[in-house]
């Protein structure tokens, strides 16, 4: 990923809200026939391995977890917050008019290997935990004994668990940092007035903490 400084995000904590708030992470990998994406909903344990472990499952038709060997190097990429920018909402530009459009966004790369687990009770323990991060905010949260036994008994019969442990996460937070006090306010007026406000909001925590910075 190019990482220019400006934009590069380093900081655990951020890299792992982003993987929190935005857990629908893209799976890349090699398989013989070539690259290959899934899309799956995870659960990351910062305390476990060098730079945490992702959890997650795959339906039992799904051919990744017989195609990508244990052990090999996978790639999961977590899209944050984003939207487009236009620069008719910096005040500069009806100044200068020196300015094009751009795109922000936060992102996250997480890289490490791969591991299958065909295993009833690893499989109920992981689904247990993406239950519990998923209806955390439901104010009446599904638990799975809500549902009959046997009926859990064959759904998780039909998925297979995976395992990530990482070893490097790298994140890019592109948010309109190199933008002056009042173009930066612009923007941050126009994604509200839009119903873009979780970018808004974003780009305020990143001014905050660049404005903190030593």
């Amino acid at each position: 990923m190019y990482l220019p400084q400006l934009f590069a995000e380093s900081c655990p904590e951020q890299l792992h809200r982003i993987i929190r708030e935005h857990p629908l992470g893209m799976l890349v990998t090699h398989t013989g026939t070539g690259l290959d994406a899934n899309h799956l909903p995870f659960v990351l344990d910062p305390t476990r391995g060098p730079s945490g472990t992702l959890l997650a499952h795959v339906a039992r038709a799904n051919p990744i977890w017989k195609e990508v060997p244990n052990g090999e190097r996978v790639l999961v990429v977590f899209r944050g917050v984003q939207g487009y920018i236009s620069p008719n909402w910096y005040p500069s530009k009806h100044e200068t008019h020196r300015h094009v459009p751009t795109w922000n966004y936060e992102i996250v790369h997480a890289h490490g290997r791969i591991s299958v687990f065909d295993d009833e009770k690893f499989v109920r323990g992981m689904v247990a935990k993406l239950t519990r991060q998923s209806e955390a905010n439901e104010p009446r949260p599904w638990k799975m004994r809500d549902a009959p036994a046997d009926y859990l008994a064959g759904e998780l019969s039909q998925i297979v668990g995976i395992v990530i442990e990482l070893d490097r996460v790298e994140g890019k937070r592109k948010l309109s940092q190199n933008r002056d006090a009042r173009d930066f306010e612009g923007t941050v007026g126009a994604l509200d007035e839009r119903g873009n406000s979780s970018l808004a909001a974003a780009m305020r925590r990143s001014r905050i903490s660049t404005d903190e910075s030593p």
